[in-house]
């Protein structure tokens, strides 16, 4: 499972990922946040990415604890249905680390 994707830095390892899973029978699943949703939404389109899940996290002036209470809430049952293998996050300080505790109670890596 690939977790938060952030502007062009997972890119081209979606890309990879999905052909690996063409190939290779590797499933690999893509959530984003939408934290900066305009953004996310052009470099969705322009590397023709498809997430599986958008956890539509971001309000206007939410504080730290906030992200982390909705990341953990909205991630634990898409990591609950899908069981993972492995976890690759990428993203603000505050997101990686929910989604990262996130995945290591469900025992991915």
């Amino acid at each position: 499972m690939v977790l938060a994707l952030k502007r062009l830095k997972l890119a081209p390892v979606i890309r990879e990922l999905k052909r690996a899973e063409l190939e290779r029978g590797l499933k690999s699943v893509v959530c984003v946040t939408a934290q900066h949703r305009q953004m996310l939404d052009q470099v969705l389109n322009l590397f023709d990415i498809v997430p599986n899940y958008d956890l539509n996290i971001m309000e206007d002036n939410q504080s730290p604890s906030e992200v982390v209470s909705k990341v953990l809430a909205r991630l634990e049952p898409i990591l609950k249905d899908e069981q993972p293998d492995w976890v690759l996050v990428q993203g603000d300080t505050t997101t990686v680390m929910a989604a990262s505790i996130a995945a290591f109670y469900i025992g991915a890596k």
